[in-house]
């Protein structure tokens, strides 16, 4: 229990971080509660069945190859579980009455993340115990949660521009980009202190994150109605 309580918190407390930066107009819980189920129930399941094909189709036969751990890292992994994500805020998120402005596409692709977050850090934490959880907390969860973010200030951007498939398809990228460079790190760490360039993608990931944050704040819709 006390395992199942640590995989869950650090999802928690980034959630509740996110939903109180919403500033001027707060989403409907349902809606919330919904996409965060979404992302821990159906976007683990798209991923799995991309791994089925995936993993037969792009096997690593060689554990010390730079190039097969590049395309596990960016193809295999990142793109399948961003591209999950990204399914269920475009069709799911994108099209609701709710979404009505620029930081919606943050906070949903986030609630979205966590969801993901939080069934696969229950799945590593029950296995892997008390230090996994601690170690996961402070690295693949507000990992994930970058992903989100930068993910979702380009769908944000999107639902109010007529460049609506380029800025969705640039949120898309912008979380490959960053997962595949954080995982590829971990993954050669056969290469001794290759490691490290995980956490600095992680450090310049939160960075943006926080830029991209405080941008949709800013620009809010409800923001001007406020000032005037």
């Amino acid at each position: 229990m006390n395992l199942l309580l640590m995989a869950i918190a650090p999802v928690m407390v980034i959630i509740i971080y996110i939903y109180f930066q919403d500033k001027h107009e707060k989403e409907p819980m349902g809606l919330l509660l919904a996409s965060f189920l979404f992302g821990a129930i159906v976007s683990i399941l798209i991923v799995t069945i991309l791994y089925m094909f995936t993993g037969r189709l792009i096997p690593v036969t060689n554990q010390h190859s730079v190039w097969q751990q590049f395309i596990q890292a960016f193809i295999v992994v990142a793109l399948a579980e961003e591209f999950s994500k990204y399914v269920i805020v475009k069709y799911f998120n994108q099209p609701k009455k709710a979404f009505n402005e620029p930081y919606d596409g943050i906070i949903y692709a986030v609630m979205v993340s966590m969801g993901f977050a939080c069934t696969e850090n229950i799945m590593y934490v029950l296995q892997g115990g008390f230090e996994t959880a601690i170690l996961r907390a402070f690295t693949a969860v507000p990992a994930h949660a970058t992903f989100g973010i930068l993910m979702g200030y380009y769908m944000g951007k999107a639902k109010f521009s007529k460049n609506r498939f380029q800025l969705n398809m640039a949120g898309l990228f912008l979380a490959v980009l960053f997962h595949g460079a954080y995982d590829f790190f971990l993954f050669i760490r056969f290469i001794p202190g290759i490691s490290i360039g995980a956490f600095i993608s992680l450090a310049i990931g939160i960075y943006l994150s926080r830029k991209a944050i405080r941008k949709h704040q800013n620009n809010s819709n409800f923001k001007s109605l406020e000032d005037s």
